[in-house]
């Protein structure tokens, strides 16, 4: 198997990157999203692990397949991963991703190392007053109207509204985001804040034995960054905040990420290393 491979899993779009005897990081996007959106880190991170990016169904290059709640979703990652013969993974959530990569742990903890989590809501109430362009696309009247019809100037316009700097959206990530229709990104939405609804995630992550990244953006308009200090109801959670950044870490500040995520995976192998026995 080469270095770089797509295929099909599950009907889920798949994507591995760097070498198949490395750790193997599993990366999970946000709703709406796809698995392109962890392009700028991929490089960083494929030359110490295994990185498996997957696209949600109906999101990216992953034909619609309802239901979409969230332990659905994370149901099926882990028939992934299983038909991939991988695990246990590193598995990395941005935004409501992370509610897939916690379902995925409280369902399979033998398949889940550790969980990093990034610009990920931990309850409803953080949630801020939403940039004017969002509500237009995703809201009544016009939203219905304007999905079907947006160019790619629009959906970078969109993207761009939840980071805190200019962006540089590549074109595989703004193709993706055409292909998901109006309604499966309206249910997403809708399944994911049922999901935080009934359990926060740091409830959730409190109530399991996986240890826990969560970083934030000192500036994300969506989510009250504030709200990360949640996560300190994870026993040892480690938690960080990027100066400047918004709720678009692996745009805004793709080495910064990686260095967070590569610090976080060689602690682990740290961990997990057996101490050293002199010879008798």
């Amino acid at each position: 198997m080469s270095e770089n491979d797509v295929e099909h899993s599950q009907r889920i779009h798949v994507v591995r990157d760097g070498p198949r005897q490395s750790p193997p990081l599993l990366l999970i996007h946000g709703s709406g999203a796809s698995g392109a959106s962890w392009s700028p880190v991929v490089p960083a991170l494929a030359g110490h692990h295994h990185v498996i990016r997957v696209d949600l169904p109906g999101c990216g290059q992953s034909p619609p397949s309802p239901p979409y709640d969230v332990p659905a979703q994370a149901s099926r990652v882990a028939a992934v991963l299983d038909d991939l013969g991988r695990g246990p993974v590193t598995v990395v959530g941005h935004s409501s991703g992370g509610y897939v990569a916690t379902a995925l742990a409280e369902q399979r903890p033998d398949l889940v190392r550790s969980v990093a989590l990034i610009s990920c809501g931990p309850h409803p109430g953080a949630l801020l007053s939403q940039p004017l362009i969002l509500r237009i696309l995703l809201g009544p009247p016009f939203g219905p109207l304007i999905w079907p019809k947006r160019s790619d100037a629009v959906i970078r316009k969109g993207i761009g509204a939840t980071a805190a700097r200019p962006v540089d959206v590549p074109d595989d990530v703004v193709a993706d985001l055409k292909h998901i229709s109006y309604d499966t990104f309206r249910t997403i939405l809708r399944r994911n804040t049922e999901y935080i609804a009934e359990r926060g995630v740091p409830d959730r992550l409190a109530a399991l034995t996986v240890p826990v990244l969560a970083v934030f953006g000192s500036a994300d308009p969506r989510w009250d960054p504030s709200s990360v200090r949640r996560y300190e109801l994870v026993p040892d959670a480690r938690i960080e905040l990027l100066s400047g950044v918004g709720h678009l870490p692996m745009f805004e500040a793709p080495e910064a990420l990686s260095e967070l995520l590569l610090s976080w995976t060689s602690r682990e192998r740290t961990v997990d290393t057996p101490p050293l026995v002199p010879d008798p």
